[in-house]
């Protein structure tokens, strides 16, 4: 298997062997953190045959028409922010992105204390009536992944020095979950815009994306852009400014896009492995504080994530309400 030399291929099994396997993984993360902030997994024990679930039922509900598909719009989810959003309305840096697709989070029912409290983020999943079978399979999906989550999590406190339940026992071990199913339909190359998600990075520690076959990914190195094609049975993973901000910039959130050009329709599945809402985020005890740096200038929307102070919830929110700019402030 071929991967591009600048986003390493990593083999996670050993996550599931002895404290050497263990560590032999993580070191192999931890330098793809320092020098990429993004690598590949094989070995992750995620089915190709609920993967190929998936990505067909996904494909069923983009088939649909536009009314169909609004009949689970995010509007109708509240405070949840959960559901179908159309091409056009999600922004990167203020401009279109070049896609539509469906939010969703942990399953809570109206019971759940979150949901009585009116935390924003916190509710049930929008589903749709067709293909009905899509909220088994997500819902299925989303448990492995956290599990993987957890897994991943673990080799990175590892590839810090940091007992291997560090992230989990103080930001994790209720994580926010939030997984995105998004389609890039065909654009029409003769607009200058037709980026399907603009240069950004992600909010919070660990993003574990799956791709189709179509690519467009690219991600930024130290030598510029390049791509971060689909191989079966991989996920692509990153880290998020949380980590970035946790580990005082030794591991970086790196910033990347997505184009479509391949002619054809294409999907992602983004899943973001998330410090808890009501997580306060604080530089690790390995960090040395007066050696972290405002980098402000060197990111691409000038923010400094090591000035923020507050719960993860606070900053997050912050940044949906740029994304979606029409959702207000009390949502509900």
């Amino acid at each position: 298997m071929e991967i591009p030399v600048q986003v390493p291929l990593i083999d996670i099994a050993g996550l599931r062997g002895c404290a050497d396997s263990k560590l032999s993984v993580a070191r192999a993360i931890g330098r793809a953190c320092r020098e990429v902030g993004f690598f590949y997994v094989s070995g992750h024990g995620i089915s190709l045959d609920l993967q190929n679930k998936i990505e067909a039922l996904s494909r069923d509900f983009f088939a649909q028409s536009h009314d169909i598909k609004m009949q689970i719009a995010m509007a109708k989810a509240g405070r949840a922010w959960r559901g179908f959003f159309p091409v056009g309305v999600e922004l990167t840096s203020g401009l279109p992105d070049i896609k539509e697709g469906i939010y969703f989070g942990q399953e809570l029912s109206d019971r759940h204390p979150a949901v009585i409290a009116g935390k924003p983020m916190h509710g049930a999943n929008l589903f749709p009536a067709e293909p009905s079978d899509l909220r088994t399979v997500v819902l299925t999906y989303m448990d492995e992944m956290t599990a993987l989550g957890h897994a991943l999590m673990g080799a990175l406190s590892l590839s810090l020095g940091l007992e291997e339940n560090y992230f989990h026992e103080r930001y994790t071990k209720d994580p926010l979950l939030l997984f995105r199913i998004f389609h890039y339909p065909v654009p029409d190359l003769s607009q200058q815009h037709q980026w399907g998600v603009g240069e950004h990075t992600d909010y919070g520690v660990l993003t574990i994306l799956k791709q189709d076959a179509c690519g467009g990914l690219e991600v930024k190195t130290k030598t510029g852009w390049t791509p971060a094609p689909p191989f079966e049975n991989t996920f692509v993973c990153n880290i998020g400014d949380m980590l970035d901000r946790m580990t005082g910039g030794l591991y970086k959130s790196t910033p990347h896009r997505v184009r479509n050009a391949s002619g054809r329709n294409r999907l992602s599945f983004p899943f973001f492995f998330d410090p808890g809402f009501e997580s306060v985020v604080q530089p690790l005890p390995v960090v040395d504080r007066e050696r972290v740096k405002d980098d402000s200038t060197e990111r691409w929307d000038k923010a400094n994530v090591h000035a923020f102070s507050g719960t993860y919830g606070q900053y997050l929110l912050s940044k949906v309400r740029k994304v979606f700019p029409e959702i207000p402030s009390d949502s509900r």
